[in-house]
This record gives C-alpha cells, sequence and structure tokens, in this order.
C-alpha cells in the first residue's frame, strides 16, 4: 500500500454521503479533517464515533450526521444544547475499544507526527482506544486509514515492540498535512477552596506510591503541593498526563523505581495540557503511551505498589454513591477510567483512594473553586447565585451512579476527610456530613441519622 497524500477537502470527498466513522479521544482527532468535513452538506446518513470533542465542528451541526460520544465535553455539551444529534455511549475508556470493533467503522481516522525517516508515524498525544482498529482497518481492502499529520505534535513513544505507539505509512490510505497548533489545556490558578482541599489530600500520599491523576483544578493542586513537599520516589500510571505530572517531573519527585508494572516509565493513554507540556513529550524516554485496555485494565493497576488514585465528582451521597458524569438528566462528561481506578486502587490495605470535590456549588456554571465552563453539579431549577450542597441526602431522579459506593475510600472537600472504608452505612453517612458545608451539614446530620 502507498498512502496517497491529500488536502484536508480532498480527503473529506473520500466519505460518502452514508458512511462510517470513528475518532480517537480528545488530542487524538484529526482537526483539519473534520473541518473539512463540515464544508459538504450531501450529508444522508453520516456515524461518527468519538470521545471529548476539542472543537465545536460544524460537521456535527448538519443535517444526516450523528455523533456517539463515549466522553462529552464542553463541546459536546454545545452542540447538543444547539439541537445537533449527539448522542452518549455509557462505557468506561477502556471499553471503547470493544465499541470501535463493534462499530467497524468504514473509515478510521487519527491525528499523528510526520513520519520518520523510517516510515513510522508516532501517535503522539493520543493512544487510547483505536489503536488496534486503525491496525485492523489496515488490513481490511474495504475500509480506508486517514493520518493527519502535523509537525506541531511531539513525537511520544511506546513501548515496542508490544506496544509501538506508530502507524507505519505503508498502513495508511491517505495523509493529510496540518499545522495547527494542538489544543492547550491551560494552568489553572488554584483557588481556595482547591488549596485546602489539597492539603488534606497530601497527608495520604505516600513515599514511593503510583499516582494516577484526574483532569481539573483541584488534581493539579494536590501535584503542585507533591512537588514542592518532601517526599517523593513516586511513579505515575494515569490515563491522562497533564501538566501537573510533567511539573512533578520537573521537580525531581518521580523515579518509577517500585513500579510492579512498566517499572522505569510513566505510563499514560493521553495527554492533554499546555504547551511547555507538549514540548517536554516531544522524544521523552521517561513517558510512554499505552492502549487503554492496557492502561485502565484492571490487573495492570492492581499490579503496581502503593496506588494513590485521586479524582473528582460532581456530587456525593450519604450512601458513598458518586455522580461524576450525569445529573439531574443531563449528560456533563463522561465515564473515563474513573471507576477502574478508584476500585482497583483499593484492593490493598496500602492504596488509597481519593474523590476530591467542593462542598457546594451555585447554578452559574462554575462550581465553588472551579473554572468556567466546568458543571456546576447543581439541579435544573435552581435560582441562579443559590448556593447548594455537592454532599447529598440521595442523588437525585435522572442523576447516574459513575462508581458504586462500596468502592469508596476517602472522599475530601474542603471541610476536611471522610474516610469509608470499613465503615458501616450509618458510620458512612455521618461521616460524609461532617465535611459539608456548615450551612447544611445539621439537614445532613439528620438525614444521616436515619441511615442504615
Amino acid at each position: 500500500m502507498t498512502a496517497r497524500e491529500l488536502s484536508a477537502e480532498d480527503a473529506a470527498a473520500r466519505l460518502r454521503p452514508a458512511d462510517t466513522l470513528a475518532i480517537p479521544l480528545g488530542p487524538g482527532a484529526p482537526d483539519g479533517l473534520l473541518h473539512a468535513l463540515g464544508e459538504r452538506d450531501d450529508w444522508q446518513g453520516l456515524e461518527v464515533f468519538g470521545a471529548l470533542l476539542l472543537d465545536l465542528y460544524a460537521v456535527f451541526t448538519k443535517p444526516g450526521v450523528r455523533l456517539r460520544s463515549g466522553f462529552f465535553g464542553p463541546a459536546e455539551r454545545a452542540l447538543r444544547d444547539a439541537g445537533a444529534n449527539v448522542e452518549f455511549i455509557p462505557a468506561d475508556f477502556r471499553r471503547f475499544v470493544t465499541i470501535a470493533e463493534q462499530f467497524a467503522p468504514r473509515v478510521m481516522a487519527t491525528a499523528a507526527a510526520p513520519p520518520d525517516e523510517h516510515g513510522f508515524m508516532s501517535l503522539s498525544l493520543h493512544a487510547g482506544a483505536t489503536v488496534g482498529e486503525l491496525h485492523r482497518a489496515a488490513l481490511d481492502p474495504n475500509r480506508i486509514v486517514i493520518v493527519e499529520v502535523n509537525d506541531q505534535l511531539p513525537r511520544t513513544l511506546g513501548i515496542p515492540p508490544q506496544f509501538p505507539h506508530t502507524l507505519h505509512v505503508d498502513e495508511v490510505d491517505v495523509i493529510v498535512r496540518n499545522d495547527r497548533p494542538p489544543f492547550v489545556l491551560d494552568d489553572e490558578v488554584p483557588s481556595d477552596v482547591d488549596r485546602a482541599i489539597a492539603a488534606f489530600a497530601r497527608e495520604f500520599v505516600s513515599e514511593g506510591c503510583t499516582l494516577q491523576t484526574g483532569i481539573g483544578g483541584v488534581p493539579s493542586t494536590i501535584v503542585a503541593v507533591l512537588a514542592e513537599a518532601a517526599g517523593g520516589d513516586y511513579g505515575v500510571h494515569s490515563e491522562m498526563f497533564t501538566t501537573g505530572l510533567m511539573r512533578l517531573h520537573q521537580a525531581g519527585k518521580v523515579t518509577n523505581a517500585r513500579k510492579g508494572q512498566f517499572r522505569g516509565f510513566s505510563i499514560s493513554t493521553f495527554a492533554l495540557g499546555t504547551s511547555e507540556l507538549y514540548a517536554w513529550l516531544d522524544q521523552n524516554r521517561e513517558v510512554r503511551f499505552l492502549p487503554v485496555d492496557i492502561v485502565n485494565a484492571p490487573d495492570t493497576i492492581a499490579r503496581n505498589h502503593h496506588v494513590v488514585s485521586i479524582n473528582g465528582a460532581l456530587a456525593v451521597d450519604l450512601y458513598g454513591q458518586v455522580a461524576a458524569d450525569r445529573l439531574d438528566g443531563r449528560q456533563f462528561s463522561g465515564i473515563g477510567g474513573h471507576e477502574d481506578f478508584v476500585a482497583q486502587s483499593g484492593l490493598e490495605l496500602s492504596d488509597r483512594s481519593l474523590i476530591c470535590l467542593p462542598s457546594t456549588a451555585r447554578p452559574d456554571g462554575v462550581p465553588d473553586g472551579a473554572p468556567d465552563g466546568v458543571p456546576d453539579g447543581v439541579p435544573d431549577g435552581v435560582p441562579d447565585g443559590v448556593m447548594v450542597s455537592r454532599i447529598v441526602t440521595t442523588l437525585t431522579p435522572g442523576t447516574t451512579v459513575t462508581t458504586p459506593r462500596h468502592q469508596l475510600d476517602l472522599v475530601i472537600t474542603e471541610h476536611g476527610v471522610a474516610e469509608l472504608r470499613g465503615r458501616t452505612v450509618g458510620e458512612r453517612a455521618a461521616a460524609l456530613a461532617e465535611i459539608a458545608h456548615p450551612d447544611f451539614r445539621d439537614g445532613l446530620r439528620a438525614a444521616a441519622d436515619m441511615t442504615s
């Protein structure tokens, strides 16, 4: 096979009016191709499987186009609210692999770094769930593989030969050139709430542990605290590699020397952060990108030394049920690796799982202590400016459980820590009531007294 180099518009013309397409999550999506698809108006039945779009692509506003998303971000929410045909697929990130295989789209497309002297293109900021399907499509003469190469993407590494994190030009049907800078997720200025939560969380991060951190201000602040505090010799095994984890490396706190799995490397499946992060990742042998069904596999996580997972939530009820992706009948984000890391970092006493969230929110699109654009965690109908508790008696109708109660270990707000592991139903409820905002604590205490 010899790859043809086409313009984004000519590559977009390779899709039929009724067709199927799959793209990687977030930074792996082929930006130029997606914009070129939006210039067509002849769609009759285009179905696209993707997740966490990083731009508002016009193609998804066109009649005849349907987006099946495994993870909503601001773009999916905006498209949905504007009336686009955007639907959520409930699945954790590693199950995207089997969903892509089941979908078996005729066209697979991805972003990548340009070919090296041997013709290999690094998959750059994303390994995720589409690696296997890209290779399968390459072997099928009835399918098309489109790779959008971008000189501004870092050339990141896998662990060859089993996990090469590359496509070869001989596997590809079409190459598209793009020089647009990758999406940048700027550092957030930590709020007082973030810093208070981070101070509590720091006490549960042990010397030499293996860290997993989610997205957002609180995990970033916790990592910043770790970079400046005593201790270290950490390992990193995290679905997402962030700017904060880079700074932990730069502070000399990461050695990956004690990990039980992939010792010597920080492991991730995608990266999202600042331009500084992307430059630092280029040819960086300390960080390796593997497919998500390896990174998020329960047995892989469990083999690591003293796992400490740090994740967020929209709400937690007094039973310890976590809502992190859907609230009051509206899809805000996705399941991702939330449950995988919470569950597997609780199988040994030395492991700790931290669910960190501000104690309150206001219905203005902004949780207390969180940046603009983050779901506020407030049920519909609450007047603007009215503060509500994110520690709740029970989850509201239309709110779904992201992580079940039996997997929770620690819940942390700016008011303290609720240790749930090994406690009875009533004890857990009482502990959660104590870390709520003082304005809601008495009501939650009364509700906790009725919980058994």
